[in-house]
């Protein structure tokens, strides 16, 4: 999922992109549930950063534009990137957020720091785990921008968050490996 949450931040960043979303995450379900990436951990001091399971009903994401997108995978591509984002999530602590990383970016100059992520290059990281090649240029230079043109990612939803239609679906699956075709 991309999104601008129109904060300073995103304000900030979409101004250096050129780009409408300053923000990727990854999600394992079609509500959105189980959505990780490199962001806030505190809602209201972006200082406050890392490893992150968002939580869509957060106010922030409540105000988002967004772009829902899906990409068909095989079942050990899926697996691969499941785990490599679960053990993240066990190791949280042992990460943070690469804001010199983030500026680094915007002058294409690849500042790989040890365990310091933003949002895109640990979703190019977790979908490299599953063999999924993003950008022909290093991880920490991969912008949201990249992730959303790849020629895989299929759009289901660009709008207001709030709109989405399974945001708040009834009956929420998780994407099972099982419900994936392999990519051909």
């Amino acid at each position: 999922m991309f999104t601008n949450t129109k904060t300073n931040l995103s304000r900030m960043i979409k101004n250096c992109t050129g780009y409408p979303f300053s923000h990727v995450s990854i999600s394992f379900t079609k509500d959105l549930s189980q959505m990780y990436s490199f962001g806030r951990k505190d809602t209201y001091n972006a200082f406050i950063a890392g490893f992150v399971k968002e939580d869509v009903q957060d106010h922030l994401f409540q105000r988002a534009d967004c772009a829902v997108c899906k990409l068909e995978l095989s079942e050990e591509s899926y697996n691969s990137i499941w785990a490599y984002v679960q053990k993240m999530e066990r190791e949280k602590d042992s990460f943070k957020y690469n804001f010199t990383g983030l500026f680094a970016v915007a002058f294409n100059y690849d500042l790989n720091r040890k365990n310091a992520y933003f949002c895109s290059h640990f979703v190019t990281e977790a979908l490299a785990a599953g063999n999924i090649r993003i950008a022909d240029k290093p991880p920490a230079l991969v912008k949201p921008r990249d992730i959303f043109a790849y020629d895989e990612m299929e759009l289901l939803y660009r709008g207001n968050l709030r709109s989405y239609p399974h945001l708040n679906a009834q009956s929420a699956y998780v994407l099972e490996p099982a419900m994936f075709e392999a990519v051909r």
